[in-house]
């Protein structure tokens, strides 16, 4: 079986980042929304994804953020790969192109027909299905999204409510590319905690 890999998203600093590539991580996602408990500016952005080891890869998320202030934020910061997790419309992809881009949705499964429309389109590269409220530690329901997965041709990202503790059960009901957690290796809001960082990448391993 393919590996599932691993983001860890909300990182803040190089610390953090260091040791979710120590723990095997496949990425990590910075923050640009102002709102979050995990943003981060610019300038920290640029130090986290210099500090990472070949083939981690770093991931910027963007909340209803227009095409030009994506781009700037990239080139400044070395990102190559954006995750969209606001109600942008398809028409933002016109001005990202060179980057690639994960579209992040709310599963709903009456609502399947939305993400069909970013599956069908080539300049998305894959599909994260998140709770209601992303951030919130919420998680879906995975037998649903298993069942809804058979009609997407991209890559399925699962997050939403992923912890140590259930992430491997997860994976062997959805069968996803990739698993996003946040929350669910934090000490505290917003705080990682790099212990449970490594259980959470261990979980995913033995889940395979």
């Amino acid at each position: 079986m393919t590996r599932t890999r691993i983001k860890i998203c909300g990182v803040r600093d190089t610390d953090t980042a260091r040791a979710a590539a120590d723990a095997r991580a496949d990425a990590v996602g910075l923050v640009f929304v102002d709102s979050s408990p995990r943003c981060v500016d610019k300038a920290t952005a640029a130090r986290v994804v210099a500090s990472l080891p070949p083939f981690v890869e770093p991931v910027g998320l963007f909340v209803d953020t227009s095409a030009g202030d994506i781009r700037e934020v990239c080139g400044a910061t070395g990102i190559r790969t954006v995750q969209l997790h606001g109600r942008e419309p398809l028409a933002v992809l016109d001005g990202l192109a060179g980057l690639r881009v994960i579209r992040a949705l709310p599963f709903d499964p009456d609502k399947i027909g939305d993400a069909l429309k970013w599956d069908a389109d080539a300049r998305v590269s894959s599909l994260l299905f998140d709770a209601a409220q992303g951030g919130s530690g919420e998680a879906i329901d995975w037998h649903g999204l298993a069942a809804a997965a058979h009609g997407f041709s991209k890559p399925l990202i699962l997050a939403g409510g992923l912890t140590p503790d259930n992430v491997a059960q997860a994976v062997s009901v959805v069968r996803p590319y990739a698993v996003d957690v946040s929350s669910g290796v934090e000490s505290s809001r917003g705080v990682k905690d790099a212990g449970l960082i490594r259980a959470f990448c261990e979980a995913v391993d033995v889940s395979g």
